[in-house]
């Protein structure tokens, strides 16, 4: 089933499997979210939830007990149900089941909330811990963006990502799939960041934000059209496209967790980025994209 908010200038379009946004069209008929064709990248835009990234292989551990659990976790594959609708917002719930104890032993209540305004849609992810013990958890977003808008002649090496604030930024490589951050290095993003294949060869592109407010344009001399994401205290950031595919869509992703470090143990409660949340206590954050 798909969930649909419309004003005067945009449609969009929720899927409740994965609460995944799948589409975002404006009234005049131009699609921003690229359209999951698995020739490149089968998704849209995926709920990464309890991790971000790839576990040391492919298992974590909690309380002597080990459990297997793929990347970027389990949420994308579960259907959600819509607690609350509008005309222009929408809020779907997943909560913990048998199913996901086998593989994840905490109790949660995970809530996707969309929020349209004008030209600008709000995603807000909601953690709530109604178990008497922690909940060890990462969260993240991974929308992809077509690349061109509106553009057929263009592709991925006409756009750039221009990032507010302009300043030198540590960049977390990968030693794919695991983050290496003791080999870390400055990109200096006080000018736009050209797109290219090549900038992707290694992985995402990660960078940490520190929890500071953080606007990353995409945008392309080919015409007016691109998308404005502002992050509110998030640690991280990612930029991802399929290297070497020459795939028309770019992945601007804010995260709350990151991939294990390449020399984590193993242990959930040691995971670099890990999320604490206190029994009874709600995790709150959001993103906001804006299409133009």
């Amino acid at each position: 089933m798909t969930v649909e908010l419309k004003n005067d200038y945009l449609t969009v379009q929720i899927n409740e499997a994965g609460a995944e946004l799948s589409s975002v069209k404006s009234n005049e008929g131009l699609e921003y979210m690229w359209q999951a064709d698995p020739k490149y990248w089968g998704r849209h835009a995926p709920v990464l939830f309890p991790f971000v990234g790839r576990l040391k292989d492919d298992q974590f551990t909690v309380a002597g007990q080990s459990y297997p659990m793929g990347q970027h976790g389990f949420a994308r594959d579960h259907d959600f149900r819509v607690v609350e609708q509008t005309a222009t917002s929408a809020t779907l719930e997943l909560t913990d089941s048998a199913e996901t104890r086998k593989v994840y032993p905490f109790a949660f209540r995970l809530r996707l909330i969309y929020t349209l305004t004008d030209h600008e849609l709000t995603i807000g992810y909601d953690v709530h811990n109604p178990a008497n013990q922690d909940l060890l958890f990462s969260i993240g977003g991974h929308p992809a963006f077509n690349v061109p808008l509106d553009a057929p002649e263009g592709d991925l090496a006409n756009y750039q990502v221009t990032v507010a604030p302009k300043k030198v930024y540590q960049h977390i490589p990968l030693q794919a799939p695991y983050n290496d951050i003791d080999n870390s290095t400055d990109l200096d993003l006080t000018k736009p960041l050209p797109l290219t294949r090549d900038l992707f060869k290694n992985d995402a592109v990660i960078l940490n934000l520190d929890h500071e407010e953080t606007t990353l344009l995409l945008s392309s001399d080919l015409n007016d059209h691109g998308v404005a994401m502002t992050i509110e205290d998030a640690p991280y950031v990612g930029m991802w496209s399929p290297y070497p595919k020459d795939a028309p869509f770019v992945c601007l992703e804010p995260w709350w967790g990151i991939a294990d470090n390449v020399n984590h143990d193993g242990q959930l409660s040691h995971k670099m980025g890990i999320n604490k949340l206190a029994p009874n206590q709600t995790f709150d954050a959001k993103y906001a994209v804006k299409f133009f």
